[in-house]
C-alpha cells in the first residue's frame, strides 16, 4: 500500500467541499491548483477563486498558472513527486500535466457518465425534467469526461429541485466517491469501466445568454424544469412588456399551474399578490423575480411598486 501524495486542482465552490473532505481525512495534499486570480464586478476588483481563499486559509501550497504547459509551471509540479492528482471542476489537462504521476490523474464530473458530459451537468439533468443523477469518478484521458470510469453514486432529483439545492447534495455525494476512489488506489484495487457512447447521450452544454432565455411557448413543465434548472445561478431570464416599457427580468421561483384558459401565450396575469404568465397548457406562477438595478424579490412585493396593464406581454 502506497501513501498518497496529492496534488487537487479545481476552483469553484463545488470544489472547495471535496478538497476539504479530502483534507479532513487526514491525506497528504502537498499541492493545490486553481485559476489565476480574475477582476470581477463593476469595481473590477480582482477575485479569488474559491479553492484559492480555501487553500490560504488552511496554508496549502498554492499554483496557479496561466498556462498549463508553461516549462516553469511543468518543473514546479514535477518536482512535487505526487503520486496522484484529483480534479474537480477545473480545466482541461494537457497530457504531459495528467500522465505525470505514478498513480494517474483522477476526476469527479457531478453526472452519471457517459451522460452530461461539459460544463454545466448539474444544471441540465433538471433542466430536461430527469428523476435521478449522480457523480463519476473517472481517470482523466485526451478527450473531455470520456475516461475509464473508477466509480459512480446515483441519486434521487425531487420535484422542485433548484440546481443550488442539488449541487450541495452532489458536493457530499462527490466527497464521499473521491475519498472512496482514493482509498481504492491506495489499496491497489482499482477495476475501471469503458465508457461506452450512444446516440441517446444527453449533453452538458455550456450555459449562455441564449440558452438560459425562457420561451413561453413550451409546456408549463419544461418552463418550470428550465426556471429550477437555472436557480440561483446563472438563473433563467426573459423580457416583460407594457405600456410601451420593457424589462429584462431574472426568475429565481416558480410554480406550474395546469389548466385550460383563454389567455394568449406569454400573457403577464396579475392580482394584488400573485403574478403568473400563461403557456400553452396552464401558468407559471411567478415567486421570486428580479428587475433590472433592483434586488431579488417576491413576486407580491414587486406588485405593490407597479401595475401591469391588460396587454402586459412575457416574450
Amino acid at each position: 500500500m502506497e501513501k498518497l501524495r496529492i496534488v487537487f486542482m479545481g476552483t469553484p465552490e463545488f470544489a472547495v467541499g471535496i478538497l476539504d473532505s479530502i483534507v479532513k481525512n487526514n491525506y497528504d495534499v502537498i499541492g493545490v491548483i486553481t485559476a489565476a486570480d480574475k477582476p470581477a464586478g463593476r469595481g473590477q476588483k480582482i477575485k479569488y477563486s474559491a479553492v484559492k481563499e480555501y487553500a490560504l486559509e488552511n496554508n496549502l501550497n498554492l499554483m496557479q498558472p496561466t498556462n498549463l504547459k508553461d516549462e516553469t509551471f511543468l518543473a514546479e509540479l514535477k518536482s512535487l513527486n505526487a503520486n496522484l492528482q484529483v480534479v474537480v471542476a477545473f480545466r482541461m489537462l494537457p497530457e504531459v500535466v495528467w500522465k505525470m504521476p505514478k498513480l494517474g490523474t483522477f476526476n469527479l464530473h457531478a453526472s452519471l457518465l457517459p451522460n452530461y458530459r461539459g460544463a454545466a451537468p448539474i444544471n441540465w439533468a433538471i433542466i430536461n425534467g430527469d428523476t435521478k443523477t449522480g457523480v463519476t469518478t473517472f481517470f482523466i484521458d485526451e478527450k473531455i469526461d470520456t475516461g475509464a470510469v473508477i466509480l459512480s453514486k446515483e441519486i434521487a432529483i425531487t420535484p422542485n429541485e433548484t440546481a443550488g439545492v442539488l449541487h450541495d447534495k452532489l458536493m457530499t455525494l462527490g466527497s464521499d466517491a473521491v475519498i472512496q476512489t482514493m482509498s481504492l488506489i491506495e489499496k491497489g484495487t482499482v477495476e475501471t469501466t469503458i465508457q461506452h457512447d450512444n446516440s441517446e447521450l444527453k449533453t452538458a452544454y455550456k450555459l449562455n445568454r441564449e440558452n438560459c432565455k425562457i420561451d413561453w411557448s413550451k409546456s408549463a413543465s419544461e418552463i418550470y424544469n428550465l426556471i429550477r434548472g437555472l436557480s440561483p445561478y446563472p438563473s433563467a431570464w426573459c423580457l416583460f412588456n407594457d405600456n410601451e416599457e420593457e424589462w429584462n427580468v431574472k426568475i429565481y421561483n416558480a410554480k406550474v399551474i395546469i389548466e385550460n384558459h383563454t389567455y394568449s401565450i406569454g400573457s403577464i396575469i396579475t392580482t394584488k399578490k400573485e403574478l403568473k404568465v400563461a403557456t400553452k397548457d396552464g401558468f407559471i406562477q411567478i415567486l421570486n423575480i428580479q428587475f433590472p438595478g433592483k434586488k431579488k424579490m417576491q413576486a407580491n412585493e414587486l406588485l405593490n411598486g407597479i401595475a401591469f396593464t391588460e396587454k402586459a406581454q412575457a416574450q
